[in-house]
């Protein structure tokens, strides 16, 4: 059941269409309301970054498994700026858009797994996963 799908981030649209292919595959994969909406908020998240700092890229979407779990991933690529202070983008508060600045470190949160690679003047690459909770077989 490997999920391969994306969207692309050129609009504010993109946002409310990233996050509802995200909530439909998290449903699919199982996981239950509260875990949904807190990938659909990273969804949000992510995409709204791109739009904001980037101006476009893309959210990707794959099921992954791991020993006895299952879960989804969340790749959030563009080619924009890149981070300048990774650290400093990482705590709470901080936001150069103006906004509540939850952002990455919200995101962190949210998710059970958060890789961050980001290169000045190339971009920025974001991997996030949900883990199902229970075993499966």
């Amino acid at each position: 059941m490997g999920y391969e799908s994306s969207v692309e981030i050129l609009s504010e649209w993109d946002i409310v269409t990233a996050r509802q292919q995200g909530r439909n595959i998290a449903k699919e994969l199982g996981f239950g309301t509260v875990d949904q909406t807190r990938i659909t908020t990273a969804i949000s998240e992510l995409a709204r970054n791109i739009y904001l700092y980037a101006g476009k890229g893309e959210i990707h979407f794959e099921s992954v498994s791991a020993l006895e779990k299952r879960g989804l991933k969340v790749i959030a690529l563009d080619h924009g700026p890149g981070i300048q202070n990774i650290r400093r983008a990482m705590e709470d508060g901080y936001s150069t858009s103006g906004g509540l600045g939850a952002g990455l470190s919200g995101v962190k949160r949210l998710m059970d797994e958060f890789d961050l690679t980001s290169t000045l003047g190339k971009g920025t690459t974001i991997q996030v996963v949900k883990w199902l909770r229970g075993r499966f077989g």
